[in-house]
């Protein structure tokens, strides 16, 4: 007879118990023809236990009857625990063997294996809920903290019927799984941009972020990368998903435990909230996921109603019917040059680690200008962007208008809004050119700023390396200038937009100034490139970071300062400014998003038109000078130099 049987429903064991002494009668008695076998004795190798002989009653009952149908077990196990959950029911039967049968083989390890799981699910989920957005506040206090959303998830889960619980635990769990890469989002963009990832205007930026990644580290790299994002994605979505599922499944099986314990939670969760419970300094009970979320509902809706509130302020414009012969006359027959300094901020001036090398820089620069018969006034512009975005600030600058995001930068590029630079054209007292070493494909957008002619990577006669990100070296931009626009003879003036990208980051390597005579064609950067740092031996440190930053700054105002004194004259007017702070890497993620401007020219009267604008002579504005946002420089300019 069979020693182990299938444990049998506690109808069909008491069905087996009245037939026993029957069936016992019935096997004591031999088949016909067998009465002269010789008896089988059988050896007992241990005393019998009442399991045992349970089990060994239990199976000759089951010899003794017909084979139970599998349908009646289940119907007769439903009859005798009508309330019971079907997930408890299926948590009665035996656990799956998994593979190879590795559950049954090794009992004590599968059920260490699920205890393991389960914890870590649970850790997973609480970490999601957890994990602040911005990586200069994630702490190891910012984890002891107890999430009332964990609270609610549990209530939704015990409260639901077995298959309506088994899709929300999908569902709820992939939408942590989502809410946690936008949380990972956030973070790159606080480390970049010091603003949080916006859910309508900023997916094209990851589009720029991997021509970034293919600058910097090549094609190879670039592809590894995305694949690498890919595949995290996906496990993040997976691993939440299938942690919700797994913890759903346990309070499923100990229900009564799992509601009493998360009432007692609820209401533990509820003091501390109402009595600011802390522990170390950290409050215990919190809502900061609920808030995230609001948060962000809050960021969709604005942008979503910005673009009406931006198309009403493209309307206006004080100069749009002013006549052609009335605009900007005070620089008529003066060279206009409008310079970007790349990621040129406050912090390289105001910052103590900065602050003695930019001296001497701005002080050498001042003392070259003044050499040559210039002179300079300095302030302070509020860029509507930091880290990066430096088409916003230059739009910003030119158009009149708060460029903050991308939609409006489309908004405003294939609009007939006027620019500083479309005015200087529509005079037809000026000749207008763009260098933009930056731009190395297509740029539609450049017919908006009414450039005549555009001086793009490909155009500057460059035939040099790339530093990191850099295409050409800001020496041999502004050479490039003067080759092909500047030196010429008989010409018009000239209004120039000029882009200095040297500084933009990685800030690894970084040319130097060479004498001017040397550039060539560009070649020779070749060996100044291999005599270079390294990007990612500097990006292990803060301190190196912030060091090449400075020396990149550096470097451009060398580069425009030293032109100025060798090819400017007395019609040249230079007006230089910063485009937005750099990454918080450098600012030490500071709020603020002020960048020096400075005006520099031969002829006084250019500078006695701005004396009411109380600036700073000299290159560097002095702490307390005015700031102005960047919006407003376009019609102040423009005023200032209408007569």
């Amino acid at each position: 007879m069979p020693l182990f049987t299938r444990s049998l429903p506690s109808a069909q064991r008491k069905a087996a118990g009245e037939t026993d002494s029957t069936a016992a009668t019935e096997a004591a008695a031999p088949p016909p023809g067998q009465q002269d076998l010789p008896e089988r004795t059988e050896s007992v190798d241990a005393p019998e236990t009442p399991e045992a002989t349970e089990a060994t009653e239990v199976g000759e009952a089951t010899e003794a009857t017909e084979p139970a149908d599998p349908t009646a077990d289940s119907a007769d196990d439903s009859a005798a625990d009508p309330v019971a959950d079907p997930a408890e029911r299926s948590a009665r039967l035996p656990s799956r063997a998994g593979w190879f049968g590795w559950r049954t083989r090794f009992p004590r390890t599968a059920r260490g294996v699920g205890i393991g799981t389960t914890v870590l699910a649970g850790v997973l989920l609480f970490v999601a809920l957890l994990v602040p957005d911005r990586l200069d506040r994630i702490t190891i206090q910012s984890f002891f903290r107890f999430p009332v959303e964990a609270i609610v998830l549990a209530i939704v889960l015990l409260v639901l019927p077995a298959k309506a619980r088994r899709i929300a635990a999908v569902v709820l769990g992939a939408f942590v799984g989502l809410s946690t890469v936008l949380k990972c989002l956030d973070m790159g963009f606080y480390q970049t941009l010091a603003r949080p990832f916006d859910l309508v205007f900023d997916w094209v930026l990851l589009s720029d972020a991997a021509d970034f990644l293919k600058d910097s580290v090549g094609r190879s790299g670039e592809v590894l990368a995305i694949i690498g994002v890919i595949v995290a994605l996906i496990a993040v979505l997976a691993g939440s998903a299938l942690a919700m599922v797994r913890l759903s499944d346990v309070m499923a099986r100990h229900r009564p435990t799992a509601v009493r314990t998360t009432l007692v939670l609820g209401v533990v969760w509820i003091m501390c909230f109402t009595l600011s419970f802390q522990v170390g300094g950290v409050t215990l009970a919190t809502k900061g996921y609920s808030t995230f979320l609001a948060n962000r509902v809050q960021y969709v809706r604005e942008g979503l109603g910005d673009a009406d509130v931006f198309r009403k302020q493209l309307d206006v414009d004080a100069f749009a019917k002013t006549p052609p012969n009335q605009l900007l006359t005070g620089l008529r027959g003066k060279d206009v040059l409008f310079t970007f300094i790349e990621s040129y901020g406050r912090v390289a001036i105001d910052d103590p680690t900065m602050a003695p090398e930019m001296d001497a820089t701005l002080k050498a620069g001042d003392a070259r200008l003044k050499a040559a018969g210039f002179a300079s006034r300095s302030g302070w512009l509020r860029s509507p962007v930091t880290g990066a975005g430096s088409w916003l600030a230059h739009s910003t600058f030119l158009s009149g208008l708060w460029v903050k995001n991308q939609q409006r930068y489309r908004t405003v590029t294939t609009s007939t809004r006027a620019t500083l630079t479309s005015y200087f054209k529509k005079t037809g007292a000026w000749r207008t050119v763009g260098i933009v070493p930056g731009v190395r494909k297509a740029w539609p957008e450049g017919k908006y700023f009414g450039l005549d002619n555009i001086y793009d990577s490909t155009h500057l006669g460059y035939n040099g390396p790339y530093f990191s990100w850099t295409p050409v070296p800001d020496q041999f931009s502004l050479q490039s200038f003067e080759d092909l626009e500047y030196g010429k003879k008989n010409r018009d003036p000239i209004m120039a937009e000029i882009i200095l990208a040297s500084s933009h980051n990685p800030w690894s390597p970084i040319a130097h100034t060479i004498p001017w005579n040397d550039l060539g064609d560009g070649s020779i950067f070749y060996k100044i490139k291999k005599e270079g740092t390294n990007p990612t031996e500097v990006w292990k440190s803060a301190k190196r970071v912030r060091t090449e930053y400075r020396k990149a700054i550096q470097y451009s105002v060398d580069s425009l300062t030293q032109w100025m004194q060798r090819y400017g004259n007395k019609n040249t007017v230079l007006v230089f400014l910063g485009d937005h702070q750099p990454v918080p890497t450098v600012t030490g993620g500071t709020s603020d998003r002020d960048v020096p401007i400075t005006i520099v020219a031969h002829d006084p009267k250019v500078l006695d038109k701005i004396s009411s604008w109380n600036w700073t002579d000299g290159l560097k504005p002095a702490d307390n000078a005015p700031v102005m946002s960047m919006d407003k420089f376009r019609d102040r300019f423009m005023t200032t130099f209408a007569k």
